[in-house]
């Protein structure tokens, strides 16, 4: 994002801009859900993206401050067309209360990965340790012969790290779906008028 300070001392914040894609090229979309935690809301947002004929690349479902309303996070890669039909027929969805499609619009989005990683030596430990460090991770458990990481962020820091760690022997990776929230844009204006 950029800040652009006006002439009369207005401080504004703008939107990246993004590429516009020509029609039919396809890309991934990520989309929040806002839903009532009722039985069988997963299977019918599931189904409904699925009879349009796309995969659903991660899913996250977890409970917000709001009893009885949960988020879901749903990366989907499709054209633009078809994934704005996915969004409409979603908000129909008797149990839906909110669908944005963050794809184009500021967002934080996060992801959690487990990685069990060998750790043969203790010249390798060291150094696993260091890449550890580096990425602001965390070692969860040990054993003599690995560790289990912990680690979060967005997608380009998770995949570097595992790139990393790939040499020493990657045992076993456990990956959360992303989570995402629309960033706040504040405009701050001059009142004076």
């Amino acid at each position: 994002m950029a800040d652009t300070v006006g002439t009369e001392g207005i401080k504004v914040i703008k939107a990246p801009r993004f590429r516009q894609l020509k029609k039919g090229e396809t890309r991934k979309h990520i989309i929040n859900v806002l839903v009532r935690n009722e039985l069988g809301v997963l299977a019918r947002i599931a189904t409904l993206i699925a009879g349009k004929g796309y995969n659903i690349e991660g899913l996250s479902v977890g409970e917000t401050h709001e009893k009885g309303v949960s988020r879901m996070t749903i990366e989907v890669i499709g054209d633009d067309i078809v994934i704005d039909q996915v969004v409409k027929q979603l908000r129909k969805l008797i149990d839906t209360l909110k669908v944005r499609d963050l794809t184009d619009i500021p967002h934080v989005e996060r992801e959690l990965v487990l990685v069990k990683v060998h750790t043969p030596t203790s010249r390798a430990r060291d150094e696993i340790l260091r890449i550890v460090e580096i990425f602001r991770g965390k070692v969860v458990d040990v054993s003599q012969e690995t560790y289990t990481i912990e680690i979060t962020g967005d997608e380009e820091k998770i995949n570097a790290f595992v790139e990393l760690l790939k040499p020493f022997g990657i045992k076993e990776l456990a990956r959360t779906g992303k989570i995402a929230m629309r960033r706040e844009m504040f405009i701050e204006e001059n009142v004076q008028e």
